[in-house]
């Protein structure tokens, strides 16, 4: 028994609702829209350096620029019909703005469209707009949302005390607030970067010449025109190319992203460590089911299906930024296939992201449970003990000699108690001063600059 077609990826199925609007921009429908949008700048651009005679009146302009604007389902449809005769995305592309010309009463300018233009040239530019609007109007809002709940909880939780674990094991405590400042930082850096790079465009012909606008035109200035019009689509000129477009900016920002994927992964693993732990607790979701056996269990659903997406979204990004800055001498199609799929990298990435924003407002630090696994392992203010020791040692206010060997005896591989620990450090040879300290002292308390760190965030 069959079925009627289905979508083939779980980002146009199951996940559709989460990264629908990244469709806007990084589907086939959103690269013609921004095709389309090329292709009648271009005429624009022709129009107004006055080339063979072409002008438009403000109102014409108006109405060409409308045909983009307003560029929908019909538009989608009609591009699928002419595709079906041309057997080519972009001259189908062409044909479109032609009809557009006839209607709008512009036909005396139809043979500019396209003028001296590859196929890349449109295509460059378009997934340049494409890829950039996904990543600016869709993808950094969208972590945004998660950097500023991570900062809110940073800041809440900056004084709630917590025992740090190196290597697994009970270590020098630290404050929750403190490590989710970590990464905040660490996000916040990354973006930065991201933000910074600035992909970049050609508009050169079929090897990056200007062969073609040169023996049309031999009088007009085409690098200053390709220049000019490159950067008023909102890209970087680049001057150097052979058919294609380097791509090397757009492996750049898949880069940076995918930094951006292995920290949030990062992200995911310790929170997800923290709730196994008891440390932070889940709000159970009404009408929600964690186990189909098991009642009892609230899963970390929300943060497992982040990791397993920002695992695809990082090795796709991957496979496409190692593909896209190589091509066979002038010019081969294995970036046609791959740029395709840049909303898919992006999808999965955006879909991790909203999952880790939902995650976020589904746990609560438990403090309690903090505080009893750090009363639990006294023997963590070793560090502390021995180290006074050796500045009284170096100060001249003890004679305790190799303090280090003597905490180490004391607590490795020990558990100590209060009246253990308070009956040792009783019995040292020490100033009176530092024996106060360290009597008053408790994990909860030995935090160090934890809490202040976190002003680093402003």
């Amino acid at each position: 028994m069959t079925f009627s077609p289905q979508p083939l990826s779980p980002l146009d199925g199951r996940y559709h609702g989460a990264v629908a609007e990244i469709g806007q921009y990084l589907s086939e429908a959103g690269l013609n829209r921004a095709r389309v949008h090329v292709e009648i700048e271009w005429l624009i651009r022709l129009a107004d350096e006055g080339l063979f005679g072409a002008k438009l009146s403000a109102a014409e302009r108006l109405a060409l620029r409308d045909v983009a604007t307003n560029f929908g389902d019909t538009d989608v449809a009609r591009i699928a019909e002419l595709e079906a005769t041309t057997r080519h995305d972009v001259k189908a592309v062409e044909y479109l703005v032609r009809e557009h010309l006839e209607r709008l009463g512009l036909s005396r300018i139809a043979e500019l469209t396209h003028f001296a233009c590859t196929s890349e040239d449109i295509n460059n530019l378009s997934y340049g707009i494409t890829l950039g609007a996904a990543v600016r109007e869709v993808w950094r809002p969208a972590i945004n949302v998660v950097v500023q709940k991570l900062t809110a909880l940073a800041i809440s939780d900056r004084n709630t005390p917590m025992l740090s674990r190196t290597h697994g094991q009970a270590a020098t405590p630290t404050t929750f607030g403190k490590e989710i400042a970590v990464f905040v930082h660490r996000l916040t850096r990354l973006l930065a970067d991201v933000d910074a790079v600035r992909l970049s465009g050609k508009f050169s012909g079929a090897t990056g010449t200007f062969s073609a606008h040169v023996v049309a035109a031999p009088e007009v200035d085409w690098v200053r025109v390709s220049r000019e019009f490159v950067e008023s689509v909102g890209l970087e000129w680049n001057p150097l190319t052979t058919q294609i477009e380097s791509h090397d900016s757009q492996a750049a920002l898949l880069a940076r992203i995918g930094h951006v994927n292995r920290v949030l992964h990062n992200l995911c693993t310790d929170v997800w460590t923290y709730i196994s732990q008891g440390f932070l607790t889940q709000t159970p979701v009404n009408g929600a089911t964690g186990s189909s056996t098991m009642p009892h269990k609230v899963n970390p659903i929300r943060f497992e299906n982040a990791e397993a997406n920002l695992e695809i979204a990082s090795a796709l990004g991957d496979a496409l930024g190692a593909t896209l800055v190589t091509s066979r001498l002038q010019r081969d199609l294995t970036d046609s296939t791959t740029q395709r799929n840049l909303g898919v990298a992006l999808g999965h990435s955006l879909l991790a992201v909203s999952n880790i924003a939902a995650g976020l407002d589904e746990i609560t630090v438990d403090r309690d449970a903090l505080r009893k696994d750090l009363d639990a392992n006294l023997e963590i203010l070793g560090e502390a003990i021995q180290t006074v020791l050796r500045a009284e040692r170096a100060a001249g206010t003890t004679t305790i000699d190799n303090p280090y060997d003597l905490l180490k005896d004391l607590t490795r591989g020990k558990r100590l108690t209060a009246e253990d620990l308070r009956t040792f450090i009783e019995g040292l040879d020490m100033s009176a001063a530092g024996k106060a300290r360290l009597l008053e002292l408790t994990p909860a308390t030995y935090v160090g600059l934890a809490s202040k760190l976190v002003d680093y965030l402003n």
